[in-house]
């Protein structure tokens, strides 16, 4: 039975506070577990505006119904209003996701200022916002993260040596079509990738690919045609935690009607022998429905 694999990127305070505890409601009716993925330090999302000029981000935010979905407030955190520590204001859900049994790990530490810096960023600056994050999540749960996934699928070399040193198992920083282990300078022992392997929810709606097809019916669809491949799947608690609840829904039943074993990446990871991934280049790359460029995996190696 070919798996897929449910990764949920928790962004913002309300994202935290209001989407997850959603999530948990939608995901115990289907009985699933998924991998959550916090945002463990301020919330700066209105210093997202810095993207203006970026190809695409005007489209997407239009798209996207942003104020909609993230609400004004959020908008302003890190401009007008001062950002709120998620962490530290959403300690409770944070733990209240483990004892339901899912997965949790790092996102990052501030969402906003890793997806615009840290593609171009040294290793001291990476190091430092790595750390930060991998501590807040050990004062948390009181054990070190062991999955991490990059906010924005926005990474560089420095990364992944981190990821090794810090002893995550596991990764998931990526697109592409499958599992692989990173090929990177001078480091012989990457953690392995599990990319996500299909459009996320923001990258469709309203997308002219989908030639007003409804974006859950495209994913049943992309994943009907691949019956045999496993896949990983990424949300976000602030769009299907919150007004696309039903849509998620719909999309669980529905993998669940095509056989689909839904489960965490650890999950995914587990079953998987190491031996037999290939390895590839980390590149940037693009992707439809997303602004900017973003970690894609390259061709494996011979």
């Amino acid at each position: 039975m070919a798996q897929l694999a449910l990764k949920i990127d928790v962004d913002t305070w309300h994202g935290t506070r209001d989407g997850v505890p959603a999530l948990w409601q939608v995901l115990a009716e289907e009985d699933v577990q998924a991998t959550f993925l916090f945002s463990l330090g301020p919330d700066h999302t209105g210093r997202a505006i810095r993207r203006v000029f970026r190809a695409g981000f005007l489209q997407k935010v239009r798209r996207t119904s942003v104020v909609a979905n993230y609400g004004l407030r959020t908008l302003l955190y890190g401009t007008l209003l001062p950002g709120p520590r998620i962490a530290a204001r959403c300690r409770d859900v944070l733990r209240e996701t483990a004892k339901r049994g899912h997965e949790v790990g790092v996102h990052v530490h501030d969402h906003v200022e890793w997806q615009d810096r840290v593609a171009t960023a040294d290793e001291r600056w990476t190091r430092n916002e790595f750390r930060r994050a991998c501590d807040i999540f050990h004062d948390v749960f009181g054990v070190a993260a062991r999955v991490h996934g990059a906010a924005g699928w926005q990474t560089n070399e420095h990364l992944f040596a981190l990821e090794r040193e810090f002893g995550f198992t596991h990764a998931s920083d990526t697109r592409g079509d499958g599992p692989f282990v990173p090929v990177v300078p001078n480091l012989s022992d990457a953690v392995p990738q599990w990319p996500t392997t299909l459009p996320t929810l923001d990258e469709l709606i309203g997308h002219e690919c989908l030639a007003g097809a409804d974006p859950v019916d495209f994913l049943l669809a992309a994943t009907a045609a691949t019956p045999n491949r496993d896949h990983v799947y990424t949300l976000h608690a602030e769009l299907e935690g919150q007004a696309y609840r039903d849509s998620f829904l719909r999309l669980l039943r529905g993998w669940r009607a095509q056989g689909r074993q839904l489960v965490t990446l650890e999950a995914m990871a587990s079953a998987t022998h190491r031996a037999a991934l290939p390895h590839a280049p980390v590149i940037l790359g693009t992707v439809a429905g997303r602004s900017g460029t973003l970690a894609v995996r390259g061709v494996p190696s011979a």
